[in-house]
């Protein structure tokens, strides 16, 4: 009888702490969606000295998903706060 106890305490834990990583995975990818879109919007709406680098950074944020996002996060983002 004890072991079968321990066992649904472990099986419990377990399921808990199935909830809380799936719980924080979404939170994850719910941050990651909207900082890809906010990069997007800000690409959008940026003025560049030559036109074909707002398609371009469109392209790469769109087809590169997060990592397009960081990258100009980085690039643009970032220098443009410096200045």
């Amino acid at each position: 009888m004890v072991l079968i106890n321990d066992f649904n305490g472990i099986f419990e834990f377990g399921i808990v702490l199935g909830i809380v990583f799936v719980l924080i995975m979404v939170a994850l990818g719910i941050f990651v969606f909207v900082f890809w879109i906010l990069m997007l919007i800000d690409c959008l709406k940026r003025r560049y000295k030559e036109s074909s680098d707002k398609i371009v950074w469109v392209i790469v944020i769109v087809f590169t998903q997060i990592l397009g996002a960081l990258i100009y996060y980085f690039v643009v983002k970032v220098k443009d706060k410096k200045k």
